[in-house]
């Protein structure tokens, strides 16, 4: 059995004929948790042991990150959530509860839109895609010629260790701590000039100078039709709290938690909090049943 803070086996299945790393452990109700950008399933280490002793959890490397494949293509949130689709096809998986972090909230919103019947619950964790505001850095980085720019940084030794990286971060408005780590860690690993390129196929699919430009609020009125979880960090300042307490109000029957004390990235400022309260939501709730005539008369009366 995974222990609490061991990291899961890293694993590796071929999709269309490209890389696809995944960590899976456990037996029981199937969870997937859904990193962010720049991210890698690691992100989930803290988590991935406790949830593993009563769940299967599958946590992926999402293409163009970790150690899946960075090819040449779409990185929109469809097709990272058809790609998702397609590993639970692989791994014959009916369907999960879904976790998605960040960029990975909007995916998980993206894959349960377009395939409802493969989600059980959703569980949104200082998402994406709820509000246009973003952090200063991350739209910066969407900027023309901004793949050009960043690389150099890089041979220059101005991003070494992500000593730079983070006063830069300092000087937008994150604190010390998970999120300045994190987020250096990140863009430390945009020294492979692949992961550079789908890092901002990425995020020019979803963010533009001017902030988030998917917004999946027109929809969350559907994501009430099953059980739902929002979870954010008080402290959070790349993606603003009032997202998810905004969210929480468009959602019915939602739940919605908050982590005074985390930022960006509560599954890491606070990993055993963060387990339990998604174990003790799962075991507290019945999965999601698709009912295609209730969505039809939802989706129509807007």
């Amino acid at each position: 059995m995974t222990t609490a803070y061991e990291a899961a086996e890293l694993l590796e299945v071929r999709l269309h004929g490209h890389r696809v790393a995944y960590r899976m452990a456990g037996d029981g109700p199937p969870i997937l948790l859904i990193h962010g950008i720049t991210s890698s399933s690691e992100t989930w280490n803290g988590v991935f042991g406790h949830l593993s002793q009563s769940h299967t959890v599958i946590a992926p490397d999402l293409i163009g990150h970790g150690q899946s494949a960075k090819p040449r293509g779409d990185y929109s949130m469809g097709a990272y959530a058809s790609g998702l689709r397609d590993l639970f096809i692989a791994l014959d998986i009916d369907s999960a509860t879904f976790v998605g972090h960040s960029l990975g909230g909007g995916i998980a919103m993206q894959m349960a839109y377009q395939f409802p019947e493969r989600c059980e619950r959703l569980v949104l964790v200082s998402s994406g895609g709820l509000g246009r505001e973003v952090s200063l850095l991350l739209r910066a980085a969407t900027l023309p010629g901004s793949e050009l720019v960043i690389p150099l940084m890089m041979k220059a030794g101005l991003l070494d260790a992500g000593r730079s990286v983070g006063s830069l971060m300092g000087r937008v408005g994150l604190k010390p701590g998970t999120d300045m780590e994190q987020m250096a860690h990140g863009w430390a690993t945009l020294a492979d000039a692949h992961a550079m390129r789908a890092f901002v196929h990425t995020l020019r699919a979803s963010v533009d100078p001017s902030g988030q430009r998917v917004d999946a609020r027109d929809r969350l009125y559907l994501a009430g039709e099953g059980p739902s979880l929002i979870v954010w960090g008080a402290r959070d300042r790349i993606i603003p709290l009032r997202h998810g307490e905004e969210a929480h109000e468009l959602v019915p029957g939602s739940r919605f938690e908050v982590f005074a004390q985390a930022g960006h990235f509560p599954h890491l400022d606070e990993p055993a909090r963060f387990a339990r309260l998604l174990a003790e939501f799962i075991g507290s709730t019945e999965p999601g049943m698709v009912d295609y005539s209730r969505l039809r008369e939802l989706a129509t009366s807007r």
